[in-house]
């Protein structure tokens, strides 16, 4: 059983950067589709960014998009959401899921909604100031 655990989370005025951590335990990030999310209270969780592990093939929902940059270390067995030019709109919590994928899939096939996804982590906050 694949156990994620979030770190990273803070405040930062706007314009700042934070990186976010993704630690998986119980299991390895091979042939897995890993993604971010964030919701806000009382709103959908929305799809942030997507990573197909095995070809590391991303994509990025368009709000974020040249912003936001998803990256893996294999050692570590980590993955990371590296955000930039933050915004007060990107104030929200932050959640990674993980699911298994079927062998070459893209990242734009792993974007979607956090149901699909069966393991996920308890969430971190970031909130960005105007």
């Amino acid at each position: 059983q694949v156990q994620l655990v979030e770190s990273g989370g803070g405040s930062v005025q706007a314009g700042g950067s934070l990186r976010l951590s993704c630690a998986a335990s119980g299991g390895t990030f091979t042939r897995h589709c890993v993604s971010w999310f964030r919701q806000l209270p009382g709103k959908e969780s929305e799809g942030v960014a997507a990573i197909a592990v095995e070809r590391s093939s991303t994509y990025y929902s368009a709000s974020v998009k040249g912003r936001f940059t998803i990256s893996r270390d294999n050692a570590k067995n980590t993955l990371y959401l590296e955000m930039n030019n933050l915004k007060p709109e990107d104030t929200a919590i932050y959640t990674c899921a993980a699911k298994i994928a079927p062998p070459g899939v893209s990242g734009f096939w792993c974007y979607g909604k956090i149901e699909g996804y069966p393991y996920r982590g308890q969430g971190t906050q970031v909130t960005v100031s105007s």
